[in-house]
């Protein structure tokens, strides 16, 4: 029976973080990944300025990604673009494909001390008394002081775990590919917020255009699961229709493979326990108002990793409570708010309000770029982060409403 201080499930931005974190304070860690190295994982590939501040404190050299300046939103005929606002992050992003970007990651943690074998699944042993104590991976078993499970969307470790999605909260499904441009080197993301399918049916979501700077863009849409039909909503005729609207402007070539979907966790049950937590889209991190979920997976992991070397024992509680701090507060708004916007109308008012002034645009590109301080108090967090308590205290009162006349799927 082999032995370490740290076991990671899952070798994606989450996963990574915490190896590179822990295995550079002197914790061994072992990493065990299904996929083989440099696999692709299906994303819009978009880094926030949160998260380029994340890879900046992880020393990862960001030379390889496209740097991206702003965001340019679209809604209906209006169209506005606007710069990153600097700050406490960045001001500046960027857009780096996720076989890439996932190498890169690893290969610190490997670089830093980590263990890391590829195409090896994991599952966690759990004793009598409930405690994880390690993970099974073949014939082996690993015993370990944490276990951190960064397996993204909920499946058999997450069951096992009991960390499954929250089934009274809503999730996403996106869809993207890739296609030639000759504007693969702007230096703005682009989100269509007024999204409709061939039908013409509001869609709560948005569609993407993320240039790469190497020849190509990454060309998505997403959607919320309180909307009408979702059940029937066909991602790949969605994408068709929002390609049909970018084509021109983009100068798209045809796709560069066959889309691929994916889900969108955005709650979790539970996101520790006995010997364990659960790190990024695992944990439920993902942005409700947007999907994003890379920035949240790089901080929940060093999180949990320096949680774990200040004081083992008392680790997953403090990941727990930090993380509420941090990010609950957020993502309940987001939650809430995407119930609402599931109703066609109040979803296209509402698009109005987002883009209709100067004010209001910038509070969405906060909102979009995960930039809103939730974890600076009550007086914090500028005009966003005011304006966003104050919106979560109406959609809390309304919150058994909306729930109630949510959209049928």
């Amino acid at each position: 029976m082999d032995a370490c201080d740290v076991v990671v499930i899952g070798a994606g931005p989450a996963g990574a973080a915490a190896a590179i974190e822990a295995a550079r304070s002197g914790a061994s860690v072992t990493v065990f990944e299904k996929a083989p190295h440099g696999r692709d994982k299906v994303c819009g590939d978009g880094l926030t300025p949160r998260a380029v501040r994340a890879l900046l404190d992880l020393g990862i050299d960001l030379a390889p990604s496209h740097r991206i300046d702003g965001l340019r939103m679209i809604a209906g005929r209006t169209t506005r673009e606007l710069d990153w606002p600097g700050g406490r992050f960045p001001a500046y992003g960027g857009v780096w494909p996720r076989r890439r970007l996932d190498a890169a990651l690893i290969d610190a943690a490997a670089e830093a001390g980590a263990k890391v074998e590829f195409e090896t699944e994991a599952r966690p042993v759990i004793d009598g008394a409930g405690r994880v104590t390690g993970v099974r991976a073949g014939e082996r078993t690993i015993e370990a002081g944490l276990v951190v499970a960064a397996t993204g969307a909920p499946g058999e470790v997450a069951r096992m775990l009991g960390a499954e999605r929250d089934p009274d909260e809503p999730f996403g499904l996106a869809i993207r590919t890739y296609a030639e441009t000759p504007r693969h080197g702007d230096r703005l993301i682009e989100a269509c917020l007024s999204l409709s399918d061939a039908e013409g049916t509001a869609v709560p979501g948005y569609g993407w255009m993320f240039p790469a700077g190497d020849g190509t863009v990454n060309i998505g849409v997403g959607a919320l699961s309180t909307m009408k039909g979702f059940r029937k909503l066909n991602l790949n005729a969605l994408l068709d229709t929002y390609r049909a609207q970018v084509a021109e402007p983009w100068q798209l070539g045809p796709y560069l493979e066959r889309p691929r979907a994916w889900r969108l966790p955005m709650s979790a049950v539970r996101r520790h326990g006995p010997g364990w937590v659960a790190v990024g889209d695992a944990a439920g991190l993902v942005n409700p108002m947007n999907g994003e979920g890379i920035d949240y997976g790089l901080e929940s992991g060093m999180l949990a990793a320096r949680l774990f070397v200040d004081d083992p024992a008392t680790a997953p509680e403090r990941y727990d409570r930090v993380v509420g701090e941090r990010f609950d507060a957020f993502l309940a708004t987001g939650r809430r708010f995407s119930f609402l916007i599931g109703h066609p109308l109040i979803l296209r008012t509402g698009l109005r309000v987002a883009v209709g002034s100067q004010l209001a645009a910038n509070i969405t590109l906060e909102v979009m770029g995960n930039l809103v301080d939730t974890d600076a108090g009550p007086g914090g967090g500028g005009v966003s982060g005011r304006v966003l308590r104050v919106t979560d205290r109406v959609l809390a009162l309304a919150d058994p409403v909306l729930r109630r006349t949510r959209a049928a799927g």
